[in-house]
Order: structure tokens, then sequence, then C-alpha cells
């Protein structure tokens, strides 16, 4: 028996981010996330995207990362690819609610530096459901496609929390319990504590950087913004993009042209605030005030 082909949609257009806000906070309510559950198999695709220099500049700036590059930042194509994502898990036939969903990972394949010039192909896909301890969590995949080859990808992952009364398999741990390389200190001594990464900088993070990142990603989500409209959501203050903080670490840790990135999301950081970037290796981490860690990553060649 063959599998139905997934549908394909091209669209002529990056979507704008606001109505899938909207329409993913209308529809919140309505949602009963399970990981059995489905999920759209629809595959949404740019064929003829061009970059914006203006709005690649202002990224790059944001993130500290040098601008007039002959590549396009490791993390860039997210950006690019999160409007489509946004469209995918704001619909009706997406199960987890977009309000109070988490982005808990992501994983970057870069198989060659991309110019920023040209025409590129993007597709973005769910890529299924799995049990997590806390709920369920769902899997987005992003491809940046240059010439017909396929130059870049991602895969994030996004938690719903809800009850649970079965248990996810090993595999599908909580970052925050994560031991494997991407665990944010070096091995423990026998006997010891754990030994944290050392410290490389300290940066200061100003109140508007929410909204900085957030004119220059297109991402203006209420939580990072103000700190009126992130405690409409729980929070104290807006806090900073998840993906500002992976995007700052790697400009001061640096990447290869092919490489394989992990980042685990580990807890928020509020703005305004100071954090400190740590790194040994191919491995870094983001750590704030009393050594709280909110971002775990590994930089490796592909």
């Amino acid at each position: 028996m063959t599998s139905t082909p997934a549908p394909v949609v091209e669209l002529a257009g990056a979507p704008a981010l606001a109505p899938f806000l909207a329409r993913g906070a209308l529809l919140s309510p309505l949602k009963r996330p399970r990981p059995e559950a489905g999920w759209p198999r629809t595959r949404l695709v740019l064929p003829a995207l061009r970059v914006d220099p203006a709005r690649l500049t202002a990224y790059e700036r944001v993130c500290g990362l040098p601008t007039g590059e002959d590549a396009l930042p490791v993390t860039y194509p997210h950006v690019l690819g999160f409007p489509l994502a946004m469209r995918l898990m704001s619909g009706r036939d997406f199960p987890l609610p977009l309000l109070g969903l988490v982005h808990t990972s992501i994983a970057i394949t870069r198989h060659r530096a991309t110019p920023p010039a040209g025409l590129h192909e993007l597709t973005v896909y769910v890529d299924g459901l799995a049990p997590h301890r806390r709920g369920t969590e769902a899997a987005v995949v992003t491809e940046l496609r240059s010439g017909g080859d396929v130059v870049w990808e991602s895969r994030s992952t996004y938690l719903a929390r809800h009850r649970t009364t079965t248990a996810p398999p090993d595999d599908a741990r909580d970052p925050a319990q994560a031991t494997d390389s991407t665990d944010s200190t070096a091995a423990t001594p026998t006997g010891g504590a754990p030994v944290p990464l050392p410290a490389r900088h300290e940066w200061r993070l100003a109140g508007d950087l929410g909204r900085r990142y957030g004119a220059a990603s297109g991402d203006r989500n209420p939580i990072h913004l103000y700190p009126l409209t992130a405690r409409l959501f729980g929070f104290p203050r807006a806090i900073a993009h998840g993906m500002w903080t992976v995007a700052r670490c790697l400009a001061a840790h640096g990447t290869p042209d092919a490489t394989a990135i992990r980042a685990d999301f580990r807890a928020p950081v509020l703005l305004p605030g100071t954090v400190t970037y740590a790194a040994r290796g191919g491995r870094f981490e983001l750590r704030g005030a009393g050594d709280r860690v909110h971002l775990t990553g590994e930089v490796r060649p592909a």
C-alpha cells in the first residue's frame, strides 16, 4: 500500500505574522492537545524567495553579527521560514494551542554557506507529534534550497503543556533533564559537583531588545515587547526571543561553513537583564543571575 503524497501549497510571498498570532490566540481555547492527535500534512513552499538586504542588515546588527558578509547567518533561514511555520501552527488542523506554546529546541544543519543574493526555495512542514513528560511536543522542519539542493535545514520542537498520564519514551526527555553533549556542564568529576563552562563574555541586555529584534525578524509576539504585554501572558517583564539568544551566542562562538548545531531553551531571559556567555570547545551556554542556565548548545562540523 502506497502512502498519499503530502499536499504542497506554493505561496507567492512570505505571509505576515500578525494575522496568524491573532488566529492562533482565538483558536487556542478550542484545542485539546494530545500526542496521538492528527496534524497538518501540508508542506508550505516559497519557490522564489529573495532576501531583503535591509532586513538582513538589521538582523545582523541586533544579533551582534558582522554585516555585509557573503553568506547568510546560520540562524537566518529560521527567521525566513517562521511566518510559514506560524501559518501551520495557527491553523484549525494543528492540534496544539498557539497560546502558551514553548519553543524547546532547535537543531540546524548547514550543508554549505549560502549567499544572500539570488533566488531561494523555502519549505516548511510539521513532522509529527511526540509525548513529553509535561505534555505534547510538535516538530517543525524548515528547508532552504539553492539551485535545487538542500543547503540548510532545521528541526524545531514546540511544547504544549498539559496533564499527561503516560511516560514518554526514554529519548523524549525534558531539555532541563538532558545529559547529552549539549548539557550545560562538563563531565562530573568523581565525587564532585558538575563543572560549569568557563565564562567568556557578559552582556547587558536593554529593555527594548525584544522590540528591536522583533522589528528585524518580524516576530512581534507581545511577550517580547513591553512589560505590560508580557504580563498578560504570565511574565513579570518582557522576555528575549529564544532565537536571538541562539544567534547572539553563535555570533560569539563562530560556525564553520558546513555545520551542525543543537540548542536547547532552558529558561526565559527577562529584559532588561545581564547574562553571561560561556563556552568550551564546541559547547556553549547562556547563564543569568545565580548561574541560572537559559540556553545550552553545541556546534560541530557537519
